[in-house]
């Protein structure tokens, strides 16, 4: 063995050793990266909220590995090791070098060959390898954003909220819910407390009068904020209720008990769900902690 092919081995190794399960996963006939047009919000969102670091970078050489380093690989995959020049760092702790190198399994064509990927920009999205400087370990499969000015403002958009300390977190369930009947006939309130993996409160509020348009908000705090609205689409509190909430409110979650409290909160519980409108994800989510 040469120099040269001593130490791609040895670089992805190292790559292969800090694999983890869900990037070991060899996906195929999924396309590497988020297209450059026609993504959704979601389809970054998903990638950005589980990666701790995000490179713009353009790559600058692709290495077939040999069939000996590939054990397990489908015939239609080939795994590679990119490198990649790194033009900014948009996300991450303590920087990152200016060169990033990183596995990545590609999907054969009809003819056996790979599409020409040098040159091109990428967000990369992962984590450091530790104890390997310019390693990187992608979030998932194809955690690659194709660069585009609509995807470079999404993405970052995103970020921006992610990286907030009271950021919304993922909503993993509901927990409980409850419905107050007002004074007047058609009048009522309906409370929908959320669950999520860090423990911060959501609670989803639908208040309905005589004569008014129903309105709903949402709290991201242990008090309901009177002056909470409903969230933007594409937003990132927007995202993680339009792609985690259940489609319908589970009668034993309301408190009461009674059926037309049951009824008024399931009434309303589908009014937000509605205007919220769909997720608008076009990927599949391999990823726990979405």
């Amino acid at each position: 063995m040469n120099t040269r092919s001593t130490l791609l081995a040895a670089a992805s190794c190292a790559l292969l050793v800090h694999i983890s399960p869900v990037q070991g996963q060899v996906v195929a006939n999924r396309a590497i990266s988020v297209p450059a047009q026609g993504a959704t919000y979601a389809d970054i969102a998903d990638l950005v909220v589980i990666s701790p670091l995000i490179l713009d970078a353009q790559i600058r050489k692709v290495t077939k590995l040999p069939e000996t380093q590939t054990l397990g690989v489908p015939a239609n995959i080939q795994r590679v090791v990119i490198d990649a020049d790194v033009t900014s760092l948009i996300r991450g702790a303590d920087g990152f070098a200016a060169r990033a190198r990183f596995l990545l399994d590609v999907p054969k064509d009809a003819k056996g060959k790979i599409p020409k990927l040098q040159k091109r920009r990428y967000f990369l999205l992962g984590s450091k390898v530790a104890g390997t400087p310019g390693m990187l370990k992608l979030s998932r499969p194809d955690a690659l954003v194709e660069w585009s000015a609509e995807n470079d403002a999404t993405l970052r958009a995103i970020t921006r909220e992610a990286v907030q300390v009271d950021a919304p977190q993922a909503v993993s369930g509901i927990s409980g819910a409850f419905h107050t009947q007002g004074t007047v006939l058609g009048e009522g309130e309906t409370q929908i407390f959320l669950r999520t993996g860090s423990g911060q409160p959501i609670s989803v509020s639908v208040l309905s009068r005589p004569g008014q348009a129903k309105r709903w908000a949402v709290s991201t705090g242990d008090v309901i904020d009177e002056s909470a609205v409903a969230p933007s689409r594409n937003t990132l509190l927007w995202y993680r209720l339009a792609c985690s909430l259940p489609r319908t409110l589970d009668p034993r979650l309301v408190e009461s008990g009674e059926a037309k409290d049951i009824a008024n909160a399931q009434t309303d519980y589908r009014f937000v769900v509605e205007s919220l409108g769909p997720c608008g994800r076009t990927r599949p989510v391999t990823a726990a902690g979405q």
